[in-house]
């Protein structure tokens, strides 16, 4: 048994190993024939390049191989179980913990929000001591949780009501042109960035599991019409809460 799972991951790692070579070859290509042939320049530390591109693209493989055998069969696993359970408390508690979590956890949010608070320092917004930094980075990074957790909280909503997904992203972008006339200007792009990196590494893979298996189990839904749509409830209210956060805070 252990015999076949080992031999079962060496080979996915091994395809997911060749597909992340091909996927970055590209970008690989492109920034070497501009080093060589724009900037007529060697490349510095050679060696050191070539370690990190080896590292980048073993780590790639076994991100995406995690991905396929760890996450996705967990999320939908939960997901399949608490909707059989039939209780909604449970299942909009879940996914609102799922959503705030996993969040939480992203490590662009924790770079960004912490440039962020950074930045509103030097800018005069907060105190510049690292007392009030932190603060304030961890005020927008938990905000942007519960942003996220309240996203993914409607998205099973919509998946198990029917709703329209348009509406609710045609709405919602609506209230982000909005609230993008009141809020301070200075947190208006940390709001709107704030809503690309949430969506990310740890984030994504789990949310989506999460609405493929309800829709897969919830009859008279289609996994592929009702399963996605979570990721882009989830990339949207961030910009609201965030701008919010910075209403509140000024």
């Amino acid at each position: 048994m252990v015999l076949a799972t080992l031999t079962e991951f060496g080979a996915a790692f091994g395809r997911a190993l060749l597909k992340s070579s091909r996927d970055l070859a590209p970008i690989i290509t492109v920034i070497a024939l501009f080093q060589i042939l724009v900037l007529h320049q060697p490349f510095p530390e050679l060696l050191s390049i070539l370690a990190g591109l080896v590292l980048v693209i073993v780590g790639l493989a076994l991100f995406v191989v995690g991905l396929d055998i760890g996450l996705f069969p967990l999320g939908e696993i939960l997901a399949e179980e608490f909707a059989r359970k039939g209780s909604l408390f449970w299942l909009l508690f879940f996914a609102f913990a799922l959503g705030a979590g996993t969040t939480v956890a992203e490590p662009a949010l924790i770079a960004i929000t912490r440039e962020g608070a950074r930045a509103a320092a030097e800018a005069g917004l907060i105190e510049n001591i690292p007392a009030s930094i932190d603060r304030y980075a961890l005020g927008i990074r938990l905000t942007v949780a519960v942003s996220v957790g309240a996203a993914i909280v409607l998205g099973v909503l919509r998946i198990l009501r029917g709703w329209p997904l348009p509406i609710l992203i045609v709405g919602g972008y609506i209230l982000v042109m909005l609230m993008t006339l009141f809020a301070p200007k200075e947190i208006v792009g940390l709001a709107y960035d704030l809503g690309g990196v949430t969506t990310s590494t740890v984030t994504v893979p789990l949310v989506t599991a999460l609405g493929v298996g309800l829709a897969r189990t919830i009859r008279g839904r289609n996994p592929l019409t009702d399963g996605f749509g979570l990721i882009a409830l989830a990339s949207l209210t961030p910009m609201i809460f965030v701008m919010f956060f910075g209403l509140f805070v000024s």
